[in-house]
């Protein structure tokens, strides 16, 4: 599988963005074909209305295959939205007697264990990330593996990430009516992470934060693991929103005011500078303060890094991010964004840009190292680590993959496990009278039906245990 093709989808509020990709010879992602359209059918990461989410998918999709000259099948899709939520969790497992260590399956099992945790009606559980491994009571450090430690009970603390799963189908359904097929599912913040962070960001600590159009992601990684994430209602719309009603004016106007003259510090701008907006039909232009706009930006946008912050400190990380804070997604392009990002969270900040795992021969190369790109290059380099991960598997987990597939999603698995709910149901054939006398045939008993991804847990393990320890 060297030098595969990977197809990134990033499905957002504000656009719908394909990227064609491989690795090159740098290690780093070439992107071999781009394409983007106005999005349509979704609010607030949400799909809404499949139709149109699938007529802006095909327009993206067939520019960058047009641009890579490549017919395009499957895609690695990104998922935000309202619905994402996370909570902390605890299980453990006794060791079987015959077990001299801890054994792989052993850890396997308690993994396995979280996705058939208590969950609100129409939740499936998408990620369980393990926090730390206790053995007899014992707190083992990040770096030691719980595989080949002594012990009679193995206990965990896990992150588990849920989702909505009608809102999963309405995903599947419009790429499905895009002619596509989806190769994996990857949350939102985990795929911009992969763009904009390296592994001493994540080892030291840092705040991943993507303000998107619909929705705010944060990811906040401590010791190279991911220990927390949330997804908030608040993001670059509501700005826009904020300014269109405050000026009142167009939508579109209000959109250009904000990229082209916008600040989020008021005392950055000058007093007297004003912009003319022209009026609609025979009205006279409407002017408004630079000052005045600044006003209704910084509003919004500290109420958004407000919120980022209170769920820093939610997540108990706050005291420990060396590497601060780094904001990316189309939010980010704001003037004086970082400054205000450090007086609202009190932490340093830094503009996060996918640049740095992006090959310089890629195409549209200068537009692409924009952090409104870094979901979608992430989302191609999670694709290629995933199947890289695949075509090498260790000698004595290679089994254990090629059964059980790769880790983080398998969208086969994930979507055959769902009812249909969308879909009508077909109306029962009529019974022959024949039948009605004859006795009824005991029903077989049904097996407990397995979540989402408890089929990726052994590719999961590879990913995240060693010999040595735990991978960062």
């Amino acid at each position: 599988m060297e030098n595969e093709i990977i197809v990134g989808l990033d499905i957002g509020t504000t656009k719908i963005a394909c990227f064609v990709g491989m690795r090159g010879e740098s290690g780093k992602v070439k992107i071999l074909g781009f394409g983007k359209t106005d999005s349509k059918g979704v609010e607030h990461g949400v799909v809404k209305n499949v139709s149109e989410t699938a007529e802006s998918i095909r327009r993206a999709v067939g520019e960058a295959a047009d641009q890579a000259d490549v017919d395009i099948d499957e895609v690695w899709v990104g998922i935000a939205g309202q619905h994402i939520k996370s909570r902390p969790s605890q299980g453990s497992v006794m060791i079987p007697a015959e077990h001299r260590l801890i054994e792989r399956e052993d850890v396997e099992r308690l993994i396995h264990e979280q996705y058939n945790s208590m969950l609100e009606p129409g939740e499936e559980i998408i990620h369980v990330f393990p926090q730390q491994f206790i053995v007899d009571g014992d707190p083992l450090s990040h770096e030691t593996s719980p595989v080949g430690v002594v012990g009679k009970k193995l206990m965990a603390n896990f992150h588990m990430v849920t989702a909505n799963v009608q809102n999963l189908q309405l995903i599947k359904y419009a790429v499905q009516d895009a002619g596509l097929h989806i190769k994996g599912v990857v949350l939102e913040p985990i795929a911009s992470a992969k763009a904009v962070l390296d592994d001493s960001d994540r080892e030291s600590g840092v705040a991943m934060v993507d303000i998107g159009g619909g929705t705010t992601d944060v990811a906040i990684f401590h010791d190279g693991i991911i220990r927390h994430t949330s997804v908030l209602p608040l993001a670059g719309n509501a700005i826009t929103n904020d300014i269109r009603e405050g000026c009142n004016i167009l939508k579109k106007q209000a959109e250009s005011l904000k990229v082209k003259f916008g600040s989020c510090l008021v005392s950055a701008v000058s007093e007297n500078d004003v912009i003319s907006i022209p009026g609609i039909r025979s009205q006279a232009p409407r002017e408004i303060y630079v000052k005045t706009l600044a006003g209704i930006i910084n509003a919004r946008a500290k109420m958004i890094l407000e919120q980022v912050g209170y769920e820093i400190e939610l997540s108990g990380f706050n005291r420990k991010l060396i590497a601060g804070i780094t904001l990316t997604g189309g939010g980010a392009q704001l003037k004086n964004i970082k400054e205000l990002s450090e007086l609202v969270t009190a932490t340093d900040t830094r503009i996060g840009i996918p640049n740095e795992h992006l090959e310089p021969d890629s195409v549209n190369y200068n537009e692409l190292a924009h952090p409104m790109y870094a979901t979608g290059i992430g989302l191609v380099l999670y694709g290629i680590e995933e199947s890289e991960r695949l075509a090498n598997p260790d000698e004595e987990a290679e089994e254990l993959v090629a059964e059980q597939g790769p880790a983080g999603f398998k969208p086969i698995d994930l979507f055959a496990n769902m009812e249909d709910d969308l879909k009508p149901s077909e109306e029962p054939a009529p019974k022959d009278s024949k039948e009605e006398d004859e006795e009824p045939k005991p029903k077989k008993e049904k097996k407990p039906k397995k979540g989402l991804f408890d089929r990726t847990i052994g590719g999961f393990l590879d990913k995240v245990f060693s010999e040595e320890g735990i991978d960062d």
